[in-house]
């Protein structure tokens, strides 16, 4: 049965997960760039559904930060980037119940992981440079650390 299948590789992974109603799962997945990625499987009649929040609505350069996402779809498995109706980026797939294993889900779940995380500084940096910018001046006036923005130093530098 594929809920049991599903509940083995998470368990066997051990990852933080919880059933969220018959045939549905929250997997909490741990990364270096972005923390946490939350990942919703549903299993469906015939294939199961992945669903993965990445990060909200930019703020500027949205053409910019699609056309990135619609180039890095061409070289992803399992999943590709999305947006809903109100611009939020997600991961998102369906693949084939008939299809699917330990090994093939540990994929989806690795690609999920992968692409969120290895992602995650781009898009902030193209959908987020001036507010990233203004956070760091307000920092360094207020004397505030600017360790957890380390990542975007390269955006002050280039605009002093």
């Amino acid at each position: 049965m594929v809920t049991e299948l599903i509940e083995r590789v998470l368990t066997d992974r051990e990852l933080d997960w919880e059933s969220t109603g018959a045939g549905s799962y929250v997997v909490s997945l741990p990364g270096t760039h972005k923390l946490k990625t939350a990942c919703n499987l549903i299993v469906g009649e015939h294939s199961l559904r992945i669903e993965a929040f990445v990060m909200r609505r930019p703020d500027e350069c949205h053409e910019e930060l699609w056309a990135w996402l619609l180039r890095r779809n061409a070289r992803m498995y399992g999943v590709a980037f999305s947006i809903d109706a109100a611009g939020d980026v997600y991961l998102t797939g369906r693949v084939s119940l008939k299809g699917l294993d330990e090994d093939e889900l540990d994929r989806l779940l690795g690609s999920v992981l992968t692409y969120a995380d290895e992602s995650f500084d781009t898009m902030l940096e193209i959908g987020f440079s001036s507010s990233i910018r203004r956070e760091w001046d307000w920092r360094v006036k207020r004397g505030e650390s600017t360790a957890n923005l380390s990542a975007f130093k390269h955006l002050v530098e280039r605009a002093d």
